[in-house]
């Protein structure tokens, strides 16, 4: 059982008594040697598996954790402990919810739940959404909760304005009704099993007693309440063994509390605290890297990464003019790299906020490479962008009744399932399509009261939306168009993270629509559109499809890849405007350094200088963190020319083809170049030789240059597109017998 681990991870798993702090560094092995001291525990020491807790962060965490110990055992250990903090403690409450006022048979209340819940407190206080979206009440109720802020003090806390003073009265009214329905939300869960231990004695005796061993795993995400729950059970034993890494505390924004792992040695005084810092993913040029950033945290436990893997190219690092210019070199990369044997589902693409993808998703549809959207909706399937493709396409098609009913509602106009039935019958009655009938004059009186003012609303947006078609450039009038939408703005008053995020993603749509003007100056919506719906028929990936993988880098946590592209690498991007602004730098180093240490062997850095915002075109500059690398990454002007002999840029300006990213790029698939490659090294071409491309179609072979690399550039004179100059190696050629 003990025979695998390092001195280090030894050190951890037989050092059993009292309170334990495992820093573990990325990749350094932090799963076995929690699990294996546990196994250790029951199997050597003889402890039973029931006076063991122990609490990860996710379900899958926690079953991964348990399938583990088990088989070190051989044997089940289904009397143990083991599941996220919410879990535990919905277990404690069902056995003793009673000592605090609730019933053992209580309701969990989730998202739809506590809005239905809001909605009967806004109509007793006479409230509207519109003053206060339901999702921000609960967004701020949340993050009341995970802070231990009451009702009380709510306003107190946050500010003494309006909206304050009306959260903390919402915040009052929501607590008391939720203990008449004897319901609890996700948030009381953790906080409703302190209150039941701190309230009564012997519950609080019982599990201290039972819990003779407590584990924590990924302890740097804790938050406050998570924090006060793990000192409650370990305070009779006091053997609590926490598992962090404060260098990847990133969850900051969602209540994590990254002091609780800095303070561990005062919080549990006499803590033994172990180093696992001999990393088993990355080579040493990755580490360096991550080692050289990271030191410039002032929140931190110093600690050092290392790896016997010697060796390695450094990280690469390209600057590039645009947007598309990143992808591009990204899909280049992937070329030269698959080319050369690598497997797409061995690399990921990571991004800080997932309104970046759109960029990479097209690319790579263009570059006929599958790819896989990890933990988030592809681009134009997330709900934001279709709403607004509702919009464009009614305001094109006016026989769109499917579009209509998607948006007729969004945001709310107070057009309900019964106003909409009213308005398709009466357009059937008329042989109309249901917009054709929204649009004639005094359509909204059939819907009578608010509705009937929210149609008017709607109409004139469709109206102004045509005008501006007629009046401005197809970019300048997408982008007042989504502003007339009022989506932006609801997502604006709404104010949370996610709206945050949808917001991002809008932004990044009004900039693809810039991008794709530019590309096409003639263009129109229509054509805009149906270039929207070719991408997105093409971008329907299997689940079970392999590819490359995108996602943000906070999806990428605890996963590990042979390959990463790191994106967006800029000033107010990464790190982002927000941290900057609330001088939160330092969780975005954080995240940074969690990027980095995804890679195992090839790592590739991209910035831009140039940067859509809404259509406008925004200079941008290198991340701080890209400055803080200095030396420990590779610079490269022209991608892989630095690195490889014949570089995938030379090879498509040798190939002759019209390197056009949205038309035309990779028309032959990798395997084809892969068997090229092979038969150009069998057979060489000769002069006089008869070929056929797959673009090109029959030629002569006029000329045959060799090559350093044991590769040839053919001159090739085709029958009806003259005379090109290509690769033997990478050009899609067949001999003609």
């Amino acid at each position: 059982m003990l025979s695998n681990l390092n001195n280090r991870q030894l050190e951890a798993v037989s050092n059993t008594e009292g309170p334990m702090l495992i820093l573990a560094g990325a990749g350094s092995g932090k799963t076995r040697v929690l699990t294996t001291k546990i196994a250790y525990l029951i199997d050597e020491l003889g402890v039973d598996s029931g006076s063991i807790l122990a609490i990860t962060f996710t379900n899958k965490a926690a079953q991964e954790m348990k399938e583990r110990v088990q088989k070190l055992l051989n044997r089940p250990i289904d009397s143990m402990w083991i599941g996220t903090f919410h879990s535990i403690a919905v277990r404690i409450l069902r056995i003793n919810a009673e000592k605090i006022g609730y019933t053992n048979n209580f309701t969990i209340y989730d998202r739809d739940d506590q809005r239905s819940l809001l909605k009967e407190i806004y109509s007793e206080i006479n409230l509207s959404d519109k003053v206060i979206k339901y999702s921000t009440a609960i967004a701020n109720i949340s993050k009341a909760k995970t802070e231990g802020v009451s009702p009380e003090n709510y306003w107190e806390v946050y500010g003494d304005d309006f909206m304050n003073r009306k959260i903390a009265d919402i915040y009052e009214l929501y607590e008391k009704k939720k203990k008449e329905y004897n319901s609890f939300d996700f948030d009381d869960l953790i906080i409703k099993a302190i209150e039941l231990l701190n309230c009564d004695d012997d519950t609080l005796s019982y599990f201290q007693r039972k819990f003779k061993y407590v584990f924590v795993d990924e302890y740097q995400d804790t938050n406050k309440s998570q924090y006060e729950m793990v000192k409650l059970f370990s305070g009779y034993h006091e053997n609590v063994c926490v598992v962090g890494d404060g260098d990847q505390s990133i969850y900051g924004w969602r209540g994590a509390d990254i002091s609780n792992i800095l303070d561990f040695e005062e919080d549990f005084p006499g803590a033994k605290v172990v180093l696992l810092e001999e990393n088993y993913r990355s080579t040493s040029g990755i580490l360096d890297a991550a080692n050289k950033v990271i030191k410039n945290n002032e929140q931190r436990k110093d600690k050092n990464l290392w790896t016997s893997r010697t060796g390695g190219q450094k990280p690469i690092y390209k600057e590039v003019n645009s947007e598309d210019g990143e992808a591009r070199a990204v899909v280049e990369w992937i070329d030269h790299l698959v080319y050369n044997g690598e497997k797409l589902s061995e690399m990921a693409i990571l991004y800080r906020t997932n309104a970046q993808s759109r960029q990479f998703e097209e690319a790579l549809v263009h570059a006929q490479i599958p790819y896989v959207v990890v933990g988030g909706l592809k681009f134009y399937e997330r709900k934001e962008i279709k709403d607004l493709l509702a919009y464009l396409r009614i305001i094109v098609n006016p026989m769109d009744d499917i579009s209509l009913k998607r948006i007729i509602n969004e945001p709310k106009r107070g057009i309900g399932a019964a106003g909409l039935g009213k308005l398709e019958d009466a357009a059937l009655n008329n042989s109309m399509s249901i917009v054709q009938y929204i649009m004639t004059n005094g359509s909204e009186v059939i819907l009578g009261g608010k509705a009937a003012s929210g149609l008017l609303e709607f109409k004139k947006i469709i109206s102004k939306s045509i005008e501006l078609l007629d009046e401005k450039s197809l970019s300048e009038a997408v982008h007042e168009i989504v502003n007339l939408t009022g989506i932006p703005g609801d997502l604006k008053n709404e104010g949370t993270v996610e709206s945050r995020t949808r917001l991002e993603n809008i932004e990044s749509f009004v900039s693809s629509i810039a991008s794709y003007q530019a590309e096409n100056p003639d263009a129109d919506l229509e054509d805009y559109l149906a270039s929207v719906s070719l991408m997105s028929d093409v971008d329907k990936t299997d689940a079970a499809m392999s590819g490359i993988n995108l996602m943000t880098i906070h999806a990428a946590k605890g996963l590990e890849y042979k390959t990463i592209f790191l994106t967006g690498v800029e000033e107010g991007l990464f790190p982002s405007k927000f941290s900057i602004d609330e001088d939160n730098v330092e969780e975005e180093r954080r995240l940074f350094y969690v990027a980095l240490t995804r890679a195992k062997d090839n790592l590739y850095l991209t910035s831009t200088t140039i940067r859509r915002s809404f259509g406008q075109i925004i200079p941008s500059k290198k991340s701080r963190f890209v400055e803080e690398l200095g030396d420990s990454i590779e610079e490269v002007e022209n991608i892989l020319r630095n690195k490889y002999s014949g570089s995938v840029v030379e090879t498509y300006k040798e190939t002759g083809e019209d390197v056009n990213w949205d038309k035309n790029y990779l028309k032959y698939d990798i395997e084809s170049r892969r068997e090229n490659l092979k038969k150009a090294t069998k057979e060489e071409y000769v002069m006089g030789e008869k070929v056929k491309h797959k673009k090109f179609g029959i030629g002569t072979i006029i000329n045959v240059n060799k090559k350093d690399d044991n590769t040839s550039e053919l001159m090739i004179s085709f029958e009806n597109m003259g005379i090109k100059k290509l690769r033997s190696d990478l050009a899609p050629l067949e001999r003609v017998k």
